[in-house]
């Protein structure tokens, strides 16, 4: 232990893996991780949530959409994941 409290971001990890979820159960996830992540002060977020069929991208990226917390999102770029993750800039605190 080095002696201090742990910070927020400490405990947050600046990503999401909602692979093998339902929808509902993915977006409520992501939800609540958004607030957490906020709550720590990250900058932004990588949600994962594969290729597929596309049914927690399109989830997800509607959760995204209108969400006060999301300064701004987009898919990921191929070294980041391609279209298996969304890269979301959070808003700031």
């Amino acid at each position: 232990m080095n002696g201090r409290e742990p910070s927020p971001s400490d405990t947050c990890s600046d990503e999401i893996d909602l692979h093998g979820m339902i929808a509902e159960e993915a977006v409520f996830r992501l939800e609540h991780y958004l607030n957490r992540a906020y709550m720590a002060g990250l900058p932004r977020v990588r949600v994962v949530h594969g290729k597929g069929l596309g049914t927690l991208r399109h989830a997800t990226r509607e959760l995204l959409q209108d969400h006060p917390l999301v300064k701004s999102f987009r898919p990921g770029e191929p070294v980041e994941g391609g279209g298996g993750v969304t890269m979301v800039e959070l808003v700031e605190q």
